[in-house]
């Protein structure tokens, strides 16, 4: 380990908030039912963390694992209803069991469950945010998993690794660690490769991460990929992610003491303004809108604003006020925002200067498209 990393490490081990992200395939027991000793391990670890003064929040998979075991279930149910109906089931045994292995520790610990909706809506989001900081100044671990009781395939969030994510913007986590059944990130599928590696330290932004990542496991909707994609969500509030071993023993205590474990992925210093990390983690968007070379030039080095004259088509039905996907003439997301216009008036006014809307619409409502103040590079 070089010292730069170990001196980030060292640094990560003590830093004021974390959120530790347990898979599926460790939460259960490969979807038959929960591990009890597992949880319990890594709640006593976290409960010693706590002490120590970091905050902690548990974000939590396997609620459909455990019902699917309740009910007998040989394999995970494809059907939406199925889903939700073993999450309803498995949920009750999964947040009593970090309940319990939490209390054993003196800890008192909260359920929370979240959809996409929660975090799509701004009002949401903020309450979402507020309740978990006051959990948190009460000295409570909360515990959150995707509701996906009620979550419909139009808003579920897709993965816990995600929510983690999104969930390091909420809070404005320091550390971001997402255990897993592998090491860490390979540089070869280790199920295919025997010589594959670990890669200690990686960089979000280097074009072979991706390339390296594979896909999920039966139980689980995430893989490495969505990992990676959890690791960069979460580096927009600044929070740096560690993907480590959870069957590793004293896995978290040996990340407190800043030893070299997992791969650690460091983010950037600074973080998005509050209301732009909750624009570029928005996932659900309602219409794309295709930008010239010149807007995304704009958008890219000057921040400013986009006008509807670098505007080069329209998709989706969008209305004022709904988020945005701004992309490239190749189609590539360039930036996230709240548009001001709807699609149908976007289509009448896109190509033309601000000077015309007047005259196009027979009112001026806003001379920009979206406003910088509400746009997000992502």
């Amino acid at each position: 380990m070089n010292t730069d990393e170990a001196a980030k490490r060292q640094v990560l081990a003590s830093s004021r908030r974390w959120v530790v992200k347990i898979g599926s395939a460790l939460a259960t027991q490969h979807g038959v039912g929960l591990d009890l000793a597992a949880i319990e391990d890594w709640a006593a670890q976290l409960a010693t963390i706590r002490r120590a003064g970091t905050d902690i929040i548990v974000v939590t998979s396997g609620a459909v694992a455990e019902g699917a075991a309740r009910l007998n279930w040989s394999s995970r149910p494809n059907s939406l209803n199925q889903l939700q109906a073993a999450a309803a089931i498995g949920q009750m045994g999964l947040v009593r069991s970090w309940d319990l292995a939490f209390s054993r520790c003196g800890v008192l610990a909260a359920q929370i469950l979240l959809t996409h909706d929660d975090i799509a809506n701004r009002e949401r989001y903020l309450n979402s945010r507020s309740t978990l900081l006051t959990l948190l100044q009460l000295g409570v671990v909360p515990v959150i998993n995707e509701n996906d009781t009620v979550a419909t395939e139009e808003i579920k969030l897709g993965d816990n690794d995600t929510l983690a994510g999104m969930v390091s913007n909420l809070v404005d986590a320091d550390l971001l660690i997402i255990l897993t059944d592998q090491s860490g990130l390979m540089s070869t599928d280790p199920r295919l490769d025997p010589a594959a590696k670990l890669i200690t330290r990686a960089e979000l932004d280097d074009p072979q991460i991706m390339a390296m990542a594979g896909g999920g496991g039966e139980w689980g909707r995430g893989g490495m990929r969505t990992k990676i994609s959890a690791a960069r969500l979460a580096a927009r509030s600044a929070t740096s992610t560690i993907i480590a071993g959870g069957r590793q023993p004293a896995v978290l205590s040996a990340i407190a003491q800043g030893q070299q474990v997992g791969t650690l992925f460091v983010a950037p210093t600074t973080k998005l303004a509050a209301r732009k990390q909750w624009l570029a983690s928005t996932l659900h968007v309602r219409g794309v809108v295709r930008l010239d070379e010149g807007a995304c030039r704009v958008l890219r080095e000057q921040g400013k604003s986009l006008l509807a004259v670098g505007v080069a088509g329209v998709e989706g039905r969008f209305e004022r006020g709904e988020l945005v996907s701004c992309v490239d003439p190749n189609g590539v997301e360039l930036a996230r925002g709240l548009a001001n216009y709807s699609a149908a008036e976007t289509q009448l006014i896109m190509g033309a200067p601000s000077s015309r809307f007047e005259e196009i619409l027979g009112y001026l409502r806003d001379l920009e498209l979206i406003h910088r103040d509400n746009l997000a590079l992502v």
